[in-house]
């Protein structure tokens, strides 16, 4: 059965025994009832391992799955039919599969429906719940991006989230809200225009720098006066620094919410910052958690600064799992590890035991959160990729790992940094040359060079053992350019030029 929207009050305070007992009901029933019936790659996963659905009764009986990831998408872009592989993801239900795998308490429902409304009718309801009717993608930072189906039932549990991450972060109906997320096929935008309908909350969709300028996001604010604004944190970022200096005021804004990009707390910070310089009180800001695959997202609930929440999870819609990179072992509560993620109440596409390539440090941690008092599990927000550790190949380091996460953290210290961009390049752009690390810098106005110089380096160095080769001060301007904040939709934060063997 659909969980109704306002269910958050009884799922957010739920015992920790009740929500394990929901998860293994709900686990059992979603594989029993939409997934091994239906969908054609889960199915022959199971038959393949001898594995029987009706043995995965607990959350702790998932381990007997095999992990899937994005190379279950990618690696071998068609079958031998020519169909996509992502298909195969997609639940297919057909008259003959009904009737093969559905207990008679469903099926004696669907054949009273038949002859009090009609054949069509009973096809139709099927259909709003499993035909696919929408489709984002996954960004394609990695690898070519991958489409995720979207029925009827799966757009409504949009709205769900929604109206469940504005209740944790206690935006009120009677709110207004600027969303500067880019307009694209991506879960960001959309998670936030079907929060936003589900709470009947007036939402401006500006698109960010491509449609309307950062000029016109700024004028945009100013008209509307909203309390809260959203967007990829580096334009936000960016949105407000540039009113700043052209001396607006953004005193209506009490929340700024940052999603698809990673969030420190030395960021909110700034961010906080430049608004109370504008004349905004006690604003609070939020960093969020999602990815296509999940077709859901997860939201910081109000805490003081310089502290997290965690992310707020859906126990009655998802198992989270943590796991050891290297091993797939499962980790205890408030382990670091890579995040693993399976759907419970999904149609169209659907995975299992889904790793998201995310790692995160703390873990998931199952006490209630001391802020709002919700007792659903909570995400730590510390998440790096696990594709962000690469090996730079430096003369003085050969073989060294770095986190280039450790860039974003040890740079966004520094308050005498407006912006910066970091480029990773071969040495006079030779393949076999040693690696260079160069640090594109733009400082605040009157700060000492020769000594930000040094401390950059000095920074950069103790956080990963990498010195630069150079840091190059530019103009506001120059620094908007390359990160192209205005015209893409990620910023080119770390930006590799390096040449392909």
């Amino acid at each position: 059965m659909k969980t109704n929207m306002n269910s958050w009050a009884n799922i957010g305070h739920l015992s920790q025994p009740e929500i394990k007992a929901l998860q293994n009901k709900t686990l059992y029933h979603f594989i029993n009832t939409h997934l091994y019936p239906f969908s054609p790659y889960y199915r022959q996963l199971f038959d393949r391992q001898n594995i029987e659905p009706k043995s995965i009764r607990t959350v702790e009986d998932l381990r007997r799955l095999p992990f899937i990831s994005k190379a279950n998408f990618v690696d071998e872009p068609q079958t031998q039919e020519g169909k996509q592989k992502s298909l195969d993801f997609i639940l297919q239900p057909d008259a003959e599969k009904i009737r093969r795998f559905w207990l008679a308490s469903r099926l004696l429902p669907m054949a009273a429906l038949k002859i009090l409304k009609g054949e069509e009718f009973v096809k139709e309801k099927l259909a709003q719940e499993y035909r696919p009717c929408f489709m984002t993608f996954t960004t394609g930072t990695t690898n070519k991006p991958i489409p995720f189906l979207y029925s009827n039932y799966d757009v409504q549990n949009l709205h769900i989230y929604g109206a469940r991450m504005l209740e944790a972060m206690k935006i009120e109906n009677q709110e207004r809200i600027v969303s500067m997320f880019p307009y694209a096929p991506h879960l960001a935008f959309w998670q936030v225009v079907f929060g936003g309908l589900s709470k009947g909350i007036l939402i401006l969709s500006t698109g960010g720098g491509k449609v309307m300028g950062t000029d016109g996001n700024i004028g945009a604010i100013l008209k509307m006066k909203p309390s809260v604004i959203l967007g990829v944190p580096s334009y936000v970022y960016h949105v407000i620094r540039t009113a700043r200096e052209k001396g607006q005021k953004l005193d209506s804004i009490k929340r700024v919410v940052l999603g698809a990009g990673r969030v420190t707390e030395a960021f909110k910070e700034r961010v906080r910052a430049d608004l109370s310089a504008m004349g905004a009180k006690e604003v609070n800001v939020f960093g969020t958690y999602g990815f296509t695959e999940a077709r859901a997202a997860w939201v910081e609930c109000p805490t003081p600064p310089g502290v997290s929440s965690g992310y707020h999870l859906y126990p009655d819609k998802e198992i989270f799992e943590i796991i050891d990179p290297q091993t797939g072992e499962v980790k205890g509560e408030g382990e670091d590890g890579e995040i693993v993620y399976t759907a419970l109440d999904a149609r169209a596409s659907v995975v299992l035991r889904y790793r998201t390539g995310d790692f995160v440090k703390g873990g998931i941690t199952f006490e209630p959160c001391p802020y709002c008092r919700r007792t659903v599990p909570r995400l730590s927000s510390d998440i790096t990729r696990l594709s962000d550790v690469k090996d730079l190949d430096l003369s003085k380091i050969k073989g060294q790992l770095v986190n280039l996460n450790n860039f974003d953290a040890c740079l966004s210290e520094f308050k005498a940094i407006k912006d910066w961009q970091i480029e990773l390049r071969k040495k006079d752009n030779d393949p076999h040359e040693i690696d260079e690390l160069i640090v594109y810098v733009c400082p605040e106005d009157g700060v000492d060079r020769n000594q930000l110089e040094k401390d950059i380096k000095n920074t950069i160095l103790m956080a990963t053992e990498v010195s630069p080769n150079a840091i190059i001060f530019v103009s506001f301007e120059e620094i908007v350019k390359r990160l192209q904040l205005e015209t893409a939709s990620k910023e080119k934060r770390i930006l590799d030029t390096r040449p392909k063997n």
